[in-house]
This record gives C-alpha cells, structure tokens and sequence, in this order.
C-alpha cells in the first residue's frame, strides 16, 4: 500500500492546537509535537468500527492491547516484559508527574538533563520539588549528559530521563544507558525514561535501547513510559502505558494516581492495539519520509548564517542554535517571517528553536523560504 505524505490536510479550521496559535495569521505552526499526517488506515478502520458498535459504557482494557505490547516490547527492542508490569495512562505527561509526586517526598529533588521537554521541569514544579539539571554537551555532533558534573547532594531521589532525547535528537547508546544506569546505582535513584519517540528512529543503523532492558537492576529500579502517540499521530486520542517491573514500584505509582489520573478513553485503547498491530508499514513510509524531511532541511540550515542544527538521530523535532542571529528572544523574532517554533526557553535555552519538520514537503519548503529571509535579514 502506497501512504501519501505529501497531501495537504487543512488543519487551519478543525480542532487542531497546533494550528489554532495561529489562525488568522501568516504564521507556518511548526511548534507542538504531533503531525500533519492523516493516521494511518487501520486506526482510522478501527476507530470506525467501534463507533458502529453504538455503546460506549465503561471499558475495560483490551487483552489484545497488552498482548501486542508484550509481543512489541520483545520483538523490536529485545525486552521481555510481563503483561502485568503494564499501568495504562491517558498519557506520558500524567506518568511524569505521577512519577514525580510517588518517588520523592518534600525536600529531595528530581534529577533532569537540560534542555528538556518542559513538562520534565514542570512535573518537579507543580509537586514542589526542586531539580537538578544535568547540561547536555555537544559530542561529536551529538547531545549526551555530562553526569560527571552533577552536584549531587543526597537528597535527589529520581533521575528522569528521556530516550530518545526532546528536544536534541539523540537516541542513547547502550554504553552511554549504562553510564546512566551506574550513576542511578551510584546515587540509589529510581529511574522514569520516556521513551514516547522510541519508534521515530530516523540514522538507519541506530538502535532503541530501553533503559530498562539493560539489567534485571536497571528494570527493577525504572519506569519506562511509551505511546503510539507521536509514532502515529494520535497523541489527541491519549493512550500512555508506564511499564514497571518492581511490584512495590508499581503498587506505589498505582496508588499515587487513584483518584486523580482517569481511565483511558474506549477509542483510544482501540486507536493504540490497532497501531502497533497492524500499522508499522505506515510507520516505515513515515519514517523513510520524515528522514528526507530532516536530511534536507539540516542542509538548508547548514548554508544559512546565524544558525546551527546537530542532525537528530530520532523524531521529528530539530533543535536549532539561533545564537548566531544576535536575537534576545530568537522564536519571536522568526514569528515576524511567519515561522511559528517552540520556544528553545520552555526547555531550558532561550538561544535556541525547536522545528517541528513532520510536516509535508510542501510546508517544510516555505518554511525554509522564510527561514533564509529571516537569517539573511541579520546579517
């Protein structure tokens, strides 16, 4: 079957958060981390068909949704899970900040890498928690942590990490995991990883690794937090899964979330199974898609003054160095030129963007235009 990718779906006046930023205005949305691409077929199918069926009372989760998780987990990234291991989410932010409030108390502090997707900071905020940030460095045309330089006091409980890496593109490797995993040791931490982009693998020859599938210590201190979400565009449907091994951990976060966190939607349970059963050519047409996106949008920003991007290695995210334009606040200057980023200052560096190139060929190439405009204004 034949996915196009290059189709034009108006998002401008539907539900869309991502474009709604911007009615009424000449602005490209390239900020919020989801798609312009329709789902694929069999989620669409089998959304269809459940709705057909006319009821919708309380659900209960599908035994093929944890079946085909197991089976997942096995088959692509070597990690023997158990189906009751499985605590299903409305969605990986709710799982950060349940992992927050259930492994730390008042006075200790989460541990982060910075940059970082700002719900990690926001998670440490809204529990009243303090973090410590571990600076990510720029390596070989990578972003790793630099965990040697964390100024640990003892009172840091939870190191949360993010694999692939939000918003820098790397995808860990297994002796980097383990250097993470021995500084967990080290310090007797608990581990949250979210891995939401670990399907978005885009350098062939990269491998997922979950941080929980190092060592049998590795998973009995993580929680490892998935979705299809963001691999096939349905992150408004909200279907999470924290995977936790430990039984005293996951009794633990299970309990912090009674009464707060809800169920997962009926339709979203059935979006999730059909996914990652029956949708990974569409996944494979996306990734070969988004792969061109981002090679070809690396060498736009390669020839431009003023800006600089490390090639991610995963998502669809560019982390881009605007430091070179001599902006105070760079995402606002390119809103002038109707490019609409994440601001690098919700992760924690107000020097950079974040583009969002999941996008068709056909924006990514006016966003590019503007893009030139916008660096060649500053020379």
């Amino acid at each position: 079957m034949v996915f196009d990718f290059d189709q034009r779906i108006d998002r401008g006046h539907s539900d869309s958060l991502k474009w709604h930023k911007y009615r009424d205005r000449d602005v490209l949305p390239l900020w919020i981390a989801d798609t312009d691409f329709r789902s694929p077929p069999c989620i669409i199918e089998a959304i269809q068909k459940r709705v057909a069926h006319g009821v919708f009372g309380y659900g209960v989760t599908p035994a093929g949704l944890t079946e085909i998780i197991v089976q997942r987990m096995a088959e692509r990234y070597d990690w023997i899970i158990r189906p009751e291991w499985i605590v299903i989410l409305p969605g990986v932010v709710s799982g950060l900040n349940i992992a927050v409030r259930a492994f730390t108390a008042a006075g200790e502090r989460t541990v982060a890498p910075a940059p970082i997707y700002p719900p990690f900071r926001g998670a440490s905020r809204l529990a009243d928690r303090a973090q410590l940030s571990l600076p990510l460095q720029r390596t070989k045309d990578r972003w790793v942590m630099d965990i040697d330089r964390a100024e640990m006091t003892g009172n840091e409980r939870l190191l949360m990490l993010c694999n692939p890496q939000n918003p820098g593109g790397t995808v860990y490797r297994r002796d980097e995991l383990s250097r993470q995993l021995a500084f967990a040791q080290r310090h007797d931490l608990i581990v949250c990883s979210d891995e939401i982009h670990a399907d978005l693998v885009l350098t062939p020859g990269v491998q997922h690794t979950p941080f929980a599938a190092l060592s049998e210590d590795a998973a009995q201190r993580s929680i490892t937090l998935i979705s299809p979400s963001k691999s096939f565009n349905i992150a408004g449907l909200g279907a999470s899964m924290a995977i936790i091994p430990d039984d005293t951990l996951r009794r633990r976060f299970k309990q912090v979330r009674e009464g707060i966190v809800p169920g997962v939607d009926i339709l979203a349970l059935v979006a999730a199974e059909a996914a990652w059963r029956e949708g990974d050519a569409w996944l494979q047409a996306q990734i070969a898609y988004l792969r061109a996106n981002r090679d070809w949008l690396a060498s736009r920003i390669d020839a431009l003054p003023g800006l600089d991007m490390v090639v991610p290695d995963a998502t669809y995210l560019g982390w881009i160095d605007a430091s070179g334009l001599q902006s105070e606040n760079p995402a606002r200057y390119f809103e002038q030129y109707g490019l609409g980023f994440s601001p690098g200052g919700d992760f924690g560096d107000d020097r950079f963007v974040r583009f969002n190139f999941g996008c068709t060929r056909a924006t990514l190439q006016e966003a590019a235009a503007r893009l030139e405009q916008a660096a060649e204004a500053r020379r």
